[in-house]
């Protein structure tokens, strides 16, 4: 052969060199091709400061059993117990008007005034310290400067945008019910006098002699970490093909209105459809109003709705054919509407509290039972241990039920503080001031605001929305003493002015709603 010829002539070892470089190329090029360069990304600040609520900062060691208890005293303790906002229980009826309130087929109004109920039971908690190292989910936002349901396309595939479709990592934990109230230029998200499907004309401020509307323009900021900023674009984009449940009492009712003016931006719409008749919110014969109202977006196929249950429990007459029966208040049986309708809904919000006092009681006609019988026990009568035995009696069943609906999310939200000053509803009690409570803007620790309900959810999956600490100082934001109606020369100080502190709960709603679903904490210590 000649020199330098073809590969016939090549020796044999050099042959094998020759091909063992060609394999280590293949393998080398068909490496890259399956997996690029790794390039780590910085990551986005307003991704990485999500909040995370108090219940993923520590474990709680004492869990609740499953099922109604058989023995409910040992809910009942009342000695000791601290008030969460050193309010008494009052035995009168109620302080306004029920004709001023008065709903339409499109309004909402409140019909029914609160009063709270103090001397809260404080459980027994052990905490221990624990961290996370999880990567978070949640599906994809689309970014757009409006905020109405009608222009929002649905995802490409058609089908339902989940929880759990974005992997979104975070390296900060946060308390959100630490941190302080800031001016915001930007808000209110949408106008008091232009939501008027919505929210009902009683609640709208600004149809009222109110002077000052200061109170619109504050936002809660937690510390070391930011809220995301609520757009209604980006909230049906998480919840398409998903249904938002409200139950609970006037201000579950104030929660519900406020959501619906945030996410279309206060604007009407005939792409928001009325569905009431699919839950049966309609009003019945000689009702004044209906039970509750739906609406639906028909672009995200989102629902949401509000049911009122001021007590969470199940209500049963107990002579259906005399309209002057008494009802049966079974306090540990969950409300019809809820055992009925669960298997409906992806987020469920519950609140109870105001409706918690004789006067409501015997207003209503309402007789405590237990056990499908009349209450004998005497600690029971106490009405701040039947609250606890009904909020961990509906929290427990709850839980229970995640079982078969893994994704569902639920959230116990705590007390809404009232601000009577200088007396009560009924005795000149004033709310009238324009500053935040007492100047302050900052809330620097976080202690049980609602012992009921924050023992209820602890070791369950049921997370807890804590309202009433950062609620606590805005006395400048309810109704006071202006109405579209004569009151008598007496002041609301329960219920807020919309847009107001309602709208900060859903912000808080919607920054959980970013998180993944906690796991039973039992099972995990």
């Amino acid at each position: 052969m000649k020199n330098g010829g073809s590969l016939p002539g090549l020796r044999g070892k050099q042959v094998s060199i020759v091909l063992i470089a060609l394999i280590c190329t293949t393998f080398i090029f068909w490496g890259l091709e399956r997996a690029p360069f790794l390039i780590v990304f910085p990551v986005d600040e307003s991704v990485r400061r999500l909040i995370l609520p108090g219940y993923l900062q520590e474990n709680r060691l004492e869990t609740l059993s499953s099922g109604i208890p058989s023995n409910v005293t040992k809910y009942l303790s009342v000695e000791n117990s601290p008030s969460s906002s050193g309010e008494k229980l009052i035995d009168e009826k109620l302080p306004f008007s029920t004709a001023e309130e008065l709903p339409t087929e499109n309004s909402h109004s409140s019909s029914d005034k609160d009063i709270m109920v103090g001397g809260l039971i404080s459980p027994e908690a052990h905490n221990m310290k624990s961290s996370l190292a999880e990567k978070e989910k949640s599906s994809a936002i689309e970014k757009s400067s409006d905020i109405t349901s009608e222009e929002l396309p649905p995802t490409k595939d058609g089908k339902s945008s989940s929880f759990e479709k974005k992997v979104v990592p975070f390296l900060s934990v946060c308390d959100y019910t630490v941190g302080k109230w800031v001016q915001d230029s930007r808000k209110p998200i949408y106008s008091g006098k232009m939501c008027q499907r919505w929210l009902s004309g009683m609640w709208a401020c600004r149809l009222t002699q109110r002077p000052d509307f200061s109170y619109e323009k504050y936002r809660w900021q937690a510390d070391n970490c930011d809220m995301p900023h609520f757009e209604g674009r980006h909230f049906l984009t998480r919840m398409q093909n998903k249904t938002l449940a409200f139950i609970g009492d006037s201000l579950g009712r104030q929660q519900f209105q406020s959501m619906m003016c945030l996410i279309t931006g206060g604007k009407d719409s005939r792409n928001v459809q009325d569905v009431g008749k699919e839950y049966g919110l309609v009003r019945a014969r000689g009702a004044i109003r209906p039970d509750g109202w739906a609406y639906r977006f028909r672009k995200t196929n989102t629902t949401v709705l509000y049911y009122w249950s001021a007590s969470l429990c199940e209500i049963e007459p107990l002579n259906p054919g005399n309209p002057s029966t008494g009802f049966a208040m079974h306090l540990d049986r969950p409300a019809w509407f809820l055992r009925t309708n669960l298997h409906r809904f992806d987020v469920v919000v519950l609140n109870t509290g105001h409706h918690w006092n004789r006067g409501k009681l015997n207003a209503n006609r309402w007789n405590m039972y237990v056990n499908g019988q009349p209450n004998n026990n005497r600690m029971v009568r106490d009405l701040q241990s039947a609250r606890n035995l009904t909020v961990h009696s509906v929290v427990r069943w709850l839980d229970k039920q995640l079982d078969k609906y893994p994704n569902m999310r639920v959230f116990m939200r705590t007390l809404s503080p009232r601000h009577f000053f200088n007396g009560d509803w009924n005795s000149g009690g004033r709310c009238d001031n324009t500053k935040l409570l007492s100047g302050s803007r900052s809330v620097s620790h976080n202690r049980a605001n609602d012992p009921a309900a924050e023992s209820a959810v602890q070791g369950t999956r049921v997370e807890n929305l804590d309202i009433t600490g950062i609620s606590e100082l805005r006395d400048d934001a309810h109704l006071s003493k202006y109405s579209l109606k004569s009151n008598n020369g007496s002041q609301d100080c329960l219920h807020w002015c919309l847009p107001g502190v309602p709208d900060t709960w859903n912000e808080l709603l919607f920054a959980q709603l970013l998180l993944p679903q906690p796991k039973k904490l039992s099972a995990q210590i």
